[in-house]
């Protein structure tokens, strides 16, 4: 089976999550609409894979949700005091967890994990980690959101 990009599926996911955080963080910072960030790259010519435009724009379109699902299980943080690596790799994260049933959960938890070591700081894995274990148990036992 191959995604529209004639790619084998999960082949190239990682490259494209960390596109949709980039993409979303640049959003994020700037205080643009991520779909404008994603225009502005088409209208450039870079090539947006089907995968990372799913993600940057059901992240957009379900910004709310997500926030208050992210605040919710962040013990003594908000949202905005998050590092924006971070709440953007959450971000995409939880909708996977909660709207993209083909990622299966493990996959989404342990990619935005390793990108946040990779990408933050010291703690970030741990506290990413934390916090999508808590939304992960919460929609396995049907008490967040529906997949």
């Amino acid at each position: 089976m191959a995604e529209s990009d004639g790619r084998p599926i999960g082949r190239g996911r990682r490259s494209d999550r960390r596109r949709a955080v980039e993409i979303l963080y640049q959003a994020d910072v700037t205080g643009t609409a991520p779909s404008a960030v994603l225009g502005g790259l088409a209208s450039r010519g870079e090539r947006i894979t089907d995968f990372t435009r799913d993600l940057v724009l059901g992240v957009e379109e379900r910004l709310d949700e997500l926030d208050l699902l992210i605040g919710d299980h962040a013990e003594e943080w908000t949202i905005e005091r998050m590092a924006v690596v971070d709440r953007n790799l959450l971000r995409v994260a939880c909708f996977e967890l909660l709207h993209r049933p083909d990622v299966p959960p493990g996959a989404a938890i342990a990619e935005a994990v390793e990108a946040a070591k990779e990408l933050s700081t010291e703690g970030s894995g741990r506290f990413v980690n934390g916090i999508l274990g808590k939304i992960a148990r919460e929609i396995a036992a049907g008490e967040a959101g529906s997949r």
